[in-house]
């Protein structure tokens, strides 16, 4: 797991003061231009590791340092965890390496470390969306999530009306670079979209977050109900088996396969909010794709069919 790269990365740094690329890539066993990458995002994530070029050149942090993890800052290690800690979420490897990293740590910096290590989570699962810009609220967020300080939001909701809110910032989630703020409110716990953020003004007003909340178990909660709302409607198709990965794509985790027959198609079960949406989705397949059932999805691509061709007969 790259995570566990990453920190491995900067204990050899840390215990040998310079590496190039190749080095790290030898002592980690992957390309060169992966170590050149993992070399990169530790420094891309605040911590002074800078490349130095020319004869005896290499990676290095700055000033040689050659101690172990208590010879960071308060701010480098707050970047570290930052950048390792949403892999501890999926990773019993980086959970340990993380507790034994605060361990390491000066008393001092230890709270703000484990609160930056779990101010975001990575939920890799798409909801049908693809290649979004970073929102650039998201190290302002992360900031308040380790500090604790309320937010003042202008939100626009689903209809694009504008609110403000008032928000203590409890955590962070990237669903395959879709960005959302899991908050707290006057109305209990909210989910926010950043890419719905107007604009995000942090307070002076410090908070303490609830000591049962756990961002992923809060996110777990979130996606079971999004998800619900989503997969209303479920129909079963055929469709040649070398086209399922594609379709699952589409469908994200309303795709299950139930059987791959001997004439190379598939049995596919697939979900929406609507017959519509499923039709809509399956409409671009052509005659790919037989629906089995339900008749109302049935229907909605008989009346599609129709659209089209009386438009472009």
């Amino acid at each position: 797991m790259r995570a566990d790269r990453l920190v491995a990365a900067l204990l050899l740094l840390q215990s040998r003061g310079r590496l190039t690329a190749a080095e790290l890539a030898d002592e980690l066993e992957v390309s060169v231009a992966t170590a050149r990458r993992d070399l990169e995002a530790i420094s891309s994530a605040g911590i002074p590791v800078y490349p130095q070029a020319g004869r005896g050149g290499g990676w290095a942090l700055v000033g040689g340092a050659r101690t172990d993890l208590s010879g960071l800052s308060a701010p480098e290690a707050q970047a570290l965890f930052l950048l390792v800690g949403p892999a501890a979420a999926v990773s019993v490897e980086a959970k340990s390496a993380l507790r034994k990293l605060v361990r390491a740590l000066p008393v001092t910096f230890r709270a703000d470390a484990e609160a930056a290590a779990g101010a975001t989570m990575i939920d890799a699962t798409r909801w049908g969306e693809r290649d979004r810009p970073r929102s650039p609220l998201v190290d302002l967020l992360q900031e308040c999530v380790v500090r604790r300080t309320r937010v003042r939001l202008v939100y626009a909701g689903v209809g694009r009306e504008e609110s403000e809110r008032l928000v203590e910032p409890w955590g962070l989630v990237d669903k395959d670079e879709v960005w959302y703020l899991v908050a707290g409110t006057d109305r209990g716990r909210r989910t926010f979209r950043l890419d719905r953020v107007v604009t995000a003004e942090p307070t002076d007003e410090q908070f303490e977050r609830p000591d049962d909340f756990e961002l992923e178990e809060a996110w777990a909660e979130v996606v079971g109900e999004v998800e619900q709302r989503r997969s209303q409607t479920w129909a079963t198709l055929l469709i040649e088996t070398r086209f399922v990965r594609i379709l699952r794509d589409h469908f994200g985790r309303h795709c299950h396969v139930e059987e791959d027959r001997a004439d190379g198609r598939s049995r596919v079960r697939v979900g929406a909010p609507t017959p519509l949406d499923i039709a809509r989705t399956l409409a671009g397949w052509g005659g790919d794709v037989e629906v089995l059932e339900p008749d109302a999805v049935r229907d909605q691509l008989g009346r599609i069919g129709t659209e089209l061709a009386a438009r472009y007969a």
